[in-house]
């Protein structure tokens, strides 16, 4: 699995997505990373097949919403995400949220790891005990945790307890969509200039130096090379610990533990799966 991809959060015109993702390859990126709630997998799968790389060359991630948390559902859901992407098998397929029939979805998740339609499988946005749970329950064990991790939200404690059980960290968001000011922070841009390169790879180099796979988003061939260029330098234990001095300890997003949050956010698709089960 790469240490740096590319991923396609909120790109849901098809047209943008799949040139994005086709100069996202054409620039050097071999990981991408979508899912059925971005609403463009088709396209993703496109870029791919007319990419000219071989398909053992990339690293394909895509990941199955809370509305298809069943056992039975969720056995479709896998299928129509290789038909949508117009591929064999995926390099890597997570639960998306740790909502709904988790246990269920996750039995046939393993079950189409053992039939070599998915390589490995992972979660996002779980929190340490939840990640337990699901480790202790079943069979075959996380491989990722899909995390929100920036500068402003560090989550140590979770990325710690995910590293010391051998799951692999991952950051979305890992600019924090440009929320309050982080391209502009005085304190990373002094680190940037010592280096002679940019505020966001610095933020990237950080990451990567914690031992953390990041997939930041672009629609800008420039900024998706920008975002590469992060191999050839490295922050030393003191800037790390400069770095480690910004976290706000809060997402920037929305609390996943929240009840209000998951009600607003989540309730919708929670209560449809319910009513269809019923």
């Amino acid at each position: 699995m790469p240490q740096l991809g590319f991923g396609v959060f909120q790109v849901p015109d098809l047209a943008e997505c799949e040139r994005a993702v086709t100069q996202a390859i054409q620039t050097g990126y071999r990981l991408i990373d979508t899912a059925t709630a971005y609403q463009n997998e088709t396209a993703v799968g496109r870029a791919i097949q007319q990419s000219g790389v071989a398909r053992s060359d990339l690293f394909v991630t895509s990941k199955l919403w809370i509305s298809e948390f069943t056992y039975e559902r969720a056995k479709k859901g896998i299928d129509a995400s290789l038909q949508r992407l117009g591929l064999d098998y995926l390099d890597l397929y997570l639960l998306h949220q740790p909502y709904g029939d988790v246990m269920g979805a996750w039995r046939a998740m393993e079950e189409a790891y053992h039939a070599g339609k998915i390589r490995a499988i992972g979660v996002s946005n779980f929190y340490a005990d939840q990640l337990k749970n699901l480790e202790l329950t079943m069979t075959v064990q996380p491989a990722v945790n899909q995390i929100e991790v920036n500068p402003w939200y560090q989550q140590p404690q979770e990325v710690a307890a995910n590293q010391a059980d051998h799951v692999r960290v991952e950051a979305w968001a890992p600019f924090a969509e440009g929320q309050h000011g982080i391209f502009t922070d005085p304190t990373i841009s002094t680190i940037a200039q010592a280096h002679g390169k940019t505020t966001g790879q610095v933020i990237l180099r950080w990451l990567l130096q914690r031992g953390i796979t990041v997939i930041p988003k672009s629609v800008h061939q420039e900024r998706m090379a920008e975002n590469l260029a992060v191999f050839d330098f490295e922050l030393t234990a003191a800037e790390m610990a400069t770095l480690a001095g910004l976290d706000r300890g809060e997402s920037q997003f929305f609390d996943h533990r929240d009840p209000a949050t998951i009600e607003q956010i989540f309730g919708s698709s929670l209560k449809q799966l319910r009513k269809d089960v019923d």
